[in-house]
């Protein structure tokens, strides 16, 4: 699930790999073209999602009830594709914080914070999120929404608006994060809801 996202957000990241090929018709060597082009995406894929996710927790997690734990969740609407050293993402972001009960990842804070991020790489050679503008809460959440995605906003309220979509895609950050941190747990669960299993 994990090699999946990174190659989404590579799409995302380098959606003109298509357009790279030459016209001489030289099929061989446009496809090991492509082929480097879009590894070298998924290699920039991964170093961006890292920075956001890295966002998410220290400055967003932190904003909330503390858990054990703060894993994000990211649901990308677009980008505007790497520039230098810099990127626009625009995406529905998600925060929870867990505490472990036996064999279960209990939620014990969260929320959503869609907007648009603008990552760069810092001095060190690192990326990191500059900036984050986020769509506001109550009366003025569809005008700031729809200023703040703009052409991309029927794309972002789409997936904003599918409960499966975002459970599959916080299942799957579960997953990966479980997996990574090899932790002992089965389950995840909300409160007041059955538990759901971590596959």
């Amino acid at each position: 699930m994990k090699q999946m996202r990174l190659w989404m957000m590579a799409a995302i990241l380098f959606c003109g790999v298509g357009c790279l090929t030459s016209c001489n018709g030289n099929a061989n060597a446009d496809k090991a073209a492509e082929d480097t082009v879009a590894a070298e995406a998924a290699q920039q894929g991964d170093v961006i999602i890292n920075a956001i996710n890295n966002y998410l927790v220290d400055s967003i997690g932190a904003q909330y009830a503390p858990g054990e734990m703060c894993i994000p969740v990211i649901a990308m609407t677009c980008s505007d594709g790497m520039k230098a050293d810099s990127v626009f993402m625009w995406g529905d972001y998600w925060v929870f914080n867990y505490k472990v009960a036996g064999d279960t990842l209990k939620c014990v804070s969260g929320g959503n914070h869609p907007g648009k991020m603008l990552i760069k790489k810092n001095d060190n050679g690192e990326y990191q999120v500059v900036s984050f503008e986020q769509v506001e809460d109550g009366h003025g959440n569809l005008e700031s929404a729809k200023r703040i995605f703009g052409e991309y906003y029927d794309a972002f309220h789409a997936a904003n608006s599918d409960e499966n979509y975002r459970e599959k895609a916080r299942a799957a950050s579960i997953a990966d994060y479980v997996k990574a941190n090899k932790l002992p747990v089965k389950f995840y669960q909300d409160y007041g809801w059955p538990a759901k299993e971590i596959k």
